[in-house]
């Protein structure tokens, strides 16, 4: 595995007093998703073939990837979460690098947008909006003019029975 990454983002943990810090980011071609910047270490952009595949794994899991010289997890998050897969021809993945409290798991994901700020009143159900396999994954969803964003919940994420099924 080679180190040869680039970091689109490097995070600082400090909160503005006007709502909550996320990261903007597109699961798929049909879904916008952000996440809280307290469970997000980095977003980095790694050539394909800086995951090693590993054998016998449920088909979400990517592989491993160094970061930070750590070895670490890498999932296909939209394929985790049941939604359309990314496309395998892509020559690097974006990787959302997340860390609760001492479990550390790279999700890849179509496209890193930025971060944004919410307020915690702007979170809706998700439930009758989403398809149900969803709903366990998310904190719920907020709805803008242009798009609804999935408010995904990162503890759900890596504590998924998907992931420890083998």
């Amino acid at each position: 595995m080679n180190n040869n990454h680039k970091s689109i983002l490097t995070i600082n943990n400090h909160q503005n007093k006007v709502g909550d810090t996320y990261l903007k980011f597109q699961l798929n071609q049909q879904s916008a998703a952000i996440l809280s910047m307290n469970f997000t270490q980095e977003a980095v952009v790694l050539p394909v073939d800086a995951i090693t595949p590993m054998p016998n794994m449920p088909a979400c899991i990517l592989g491993l990837m160094n970061w930070r010289s750590r070895i670490i997890w890498t999932i296909d998050l939209p394929r985790m979460l049941n939604l359309e897969s990314l496309d395998n021809r892509w020559r690097q993945y974006n990787i959302i690098v997340i860390k609760v409290e001492s479990l550390i798991l790279g999700l890849v994901v179509q496209e890193i947008k930025g971060i944004a700020k919410f307020m915690p009143d702007e979170i809706r159900s998700p439930i009758g909006q989403v398809a149900s396999s969803l709903v366990p994954y998310l904190q719920g969803c907020i709805a803008q003019p242009e798009e609804v964003f999935l408010v995904l919940d990162a503890k759900a994420i890596i504590k998924s029975s998907v992931l420890y099924s083998n």
